[in-house]
């Protein structure tokens, strides 16, 4: 199957200069001259919208569980409680734009918070050089706390209570 001079020109487009390429497709639907598009590549690009934003709600809600546990399991580093509190601050205001944004992705929260939780847990224990063992084997948060803007853990004391 020969390809068109046109199809030709949108892909190339595309791999040469992506604005100029999206800008052109936009310019298109708009005055509907849609046996114009580069469907191929419009369709990978449309695909491709979902699974960015469903990376981008997972890596944010493995960075609020990891800081959560931190501030619950290393209570001897206070002079980073600061720091893993703004990052709890700024992963669930992340969180917050991408739902708002997609409603459809908050069961996919609730879908994703086990594998998430296991994440963060080896992240926190990899950065603090605690035991994976220290912490929960399974989640101690529920997804609400998760995202609380008011909740943050007390943490341990020694003891462990």
């Amino acid at each position: 199957m020969a390809v068109s001079p046109e199809k030709s020109t949108r892909s190339s487009l595309y791999e040469q200069d992506f604005v100029a390429w999206a800008t052109g497709q936009a310019m298109l639907l708009k005055q509907g001259r849609f046996e114009e598009l580069d469907l191929e590549n419009l369709i990978e690009e449309v695909e491709s919208l979902s699974r960015s934003d469903r990376r981008a709600v997972k890596s944010q809600l493995i960075r609020v569980l990891k800081h959560l546990l931190k501030l619950n399991y290393q209570s001897n580093a206070f002079y980073y409680l600061n720091s893993w509190r703004s990052s709890v601050v700024e992963g669930r205001s992340q969180i917050q734009l991408i739902i708002e944004d997609s409603p459809s992705l908050k069961p996919y929260l609730e879908e994703i918070l086990t594998q998430c939780y296991e994440q963060a847990v080896d992240q926190a224990s990899s950065e603090t050089g605690l035991s994976a063992a220290t912490f929960p084997s399974a989640c101690v948060y529920s997804l609400d706390r998760v995202l609380d803007p008011h909740f943050f853990p007390q943490s341990t004391d020694e003891t462990g209570a």
